[in-house]
């Protein structure tokens, strides 16, 4: 049994070919630029949209806290007082309350991925884990991995690192691809940014590609926080030297994933504070540019489309 917030079917940004992605709540790291805070916390969340509540007062009701309130005819969710127990979102016709995370069965989850398996085999596609981190749930994740690998499923795993050496090499026996993220390789920002250390995630990434493991490095560009030289440069000599120690078979290069705002409309909705303000960061476009005619002069292989 495991706490999922998302399964998004005919994916096909999770890996090769078309995909079903799982999403695991949980995960160790504070990203400023985070496009799924949702899968943040390890349990569910009420996810609120003001602007679709039609004032029924079902949920003031239903709430046994006294979370929901009408103020002026004016509805507000007293987040202080709410467990996410999901009773004020069960009655919501009008979709303006929403609980994100359920606990779901190993079984109950392979059943919607293996819907649509006539799919996978057709295009090379399989099941993605994803999160959140999906090993902030080792136990479920390797369940997962092992149940799918047990149907013969292509299995992506889209990890920050931030977890054991012990978790990730044992996952990797059922892993076909590791989508890898590397946040920054300057240490300092990475602490700033992210909150935690990237020696965890540095060190892991190379002892996947030493013992075997298929990896892509999948690079978040977020301009003016680590769109920077000495991160470019980083990037560059850890290709380098994944190449290197995977003997140039199983390393696949680099992916650059460029800023995007989806992340800023789910934390309103979740009652999180925006960890831009008013000001998010700039249209990384022509960093992105950069970067790739950069990288790929070093000999990197870079997998975005021009």
């Amino acid at each position: 049994m495991g706490m999922v917030f998302d399964i998004q079917r005919f994916s096909i940004h999770d890996g090769p070919g078309i995909r079903t992605t799982v999403f695991l709540k949980g995960c160790p790291l504070r990203c400023l630029w985070c496009h799924n805070p949702e899968g943040i916390s390890s349990g569910p969340v009420v996810s609120f949209l003001p602007e679709r509540c039609v004032g029924c007062g079902h949920c003031v009701g239903a709430c046994a806290g006294g979370a929901h309130v009408v103020r002026d005819g004016v509805h507000e969710l007293l987040r202080e007082r709410c467990v996410a127990c999901g009773r004020c979102a069960a009655g919501c016709y009008a979709g303006a309350l929403e609980l994100i995370g359920k606990e779901m069965t190993t079984e109950a989850v392979l059943a919607e991925v293996l819907a649509d398996a006539p799919f996978y085999a057709n295009s090379g596609g399989g099941m993605t884990l994803s999160g959140g981190e999906p090993f902030h749930q080792p136990a479920f994740a390797m369940a997962l991995l092992r149940e799918a690998k047990r149907h013969r499923l292509h299995c992506c795993v889209e990890t920050s690192g931030v977890v054991s050496a012990e978790v990730l090499l044992r996952a990797a026996e059922c892993v076909d691809l590791f989508l890898y993220d590397i946040k920054d390789t300057n240490d300092v920002r990475h602490r700033a940014n992210v909150g935690a250390s990237n020696a965890l995630p540095l060190a892991n990434v190379r002892a996947l590609v030493s013992r075997g493991a298929a990896v892509r490095l999948r690079v978040p560009l977020i301009p003016g926080y680590n769109d920077f030289a000495d991160h470019l440069d980083g990037v560059a000599v850890l290709a380098g030297d994944l190449s290197r120690l995977s003997g140039g078979g199983l390393f696949e290069g680099v992916e650059l994933m460029p800023f995007h705002k989806m992340g800023l409309g789910k934390i309103r909705r979740t009652g999180m504070v925006a960890p831009f303000g008013d000001t998010p960061p700039a249209d990384p476009a022509a960093s992105v540019r950069h970067w790739i005619d950069t990288l790929r002069a070093r000999g990197v292989t870079v997998r975005n489309e021009r």
